[in-house]
């Protein structure tokens, strides 16, 4: 679903919204959230639906190695952790958009015969890739220290901006969804 349909301006955008502002008037914010997530889920997937199990195992997997982050205390086996959720974030975003242009260029220069895969690129593969890497920056560099993930799920799956951006920190964000 894009921003300029009349799908979505005229059918989800208005029933989000209504709920939304229905939600937060009778201050149901645990209720809130998951509807926020859900949307936001539903949305992300509408155009092709079998990448919902990506972003939701990226977000699972980037929340966990978060959590783990903050809690070692040891400077060698932080930067470790660090660097290898940094090499699997980008080793996801690498194959999907970068692995046949890969494959066709060592055909080429080598005349090799590498079959390519057939590969649909996520959406917003990049944004929801570098937003967590983003987010794991700031947990290394100790300056998250705690968060629910029911607010990182939203943080990452927040429909708005998951497709056009802009990469947010979530110092920005944490406070608009707070209270």
């Amino acid at each position: 679903m894009l921003f300029n349909t009349f799908s979505f301006t005229f059918i989800f955008l208005p029933i989000v919204l209504a709920v939304c502002f229905t939600l937060k008037k009778l201050k149901k914010n645990s209720i809130y959230y998951c509807f926020l997530i859900l949307s936001s889920l539903f949305f992300y997937s509408f155009l092709f639906p079998p990448y919902i199990f990506l972003i939701i195992t990226s977000i699972l997997f980037n929340f966990y190695l978060a959590k783990i982050l903050i809690k070692l205390y040891q400077p060698t086996k932080r930067l470790i952790l660090f660097l290898i959720a940094i090499a699997l974030n980008l080793s996801l975003l690498i194959y999907y958009k970068y692995f046949n242009f890969l494959i066709e260029n060592l055909n080429f220069i080598f005349s090799l015969k590498i079959k390519e895969n057939e590969i649909i690129l996520p959406l917003a593969i990049s944004f929801f890739t570098f937003q967590q890497i983003a987010f794991i920056t700031s947990v290394y560099k100790n300056e998250i220290k705690e968060f629910k993930i029911i607010k990182y799920f939203l943080f990452i799956s927040f429909f708005p901006q998951l497709i056009a951006g802009p990469i947010v920190k979530f110092k920005e964000f944490y406070p608009q969804i707070s209270g």
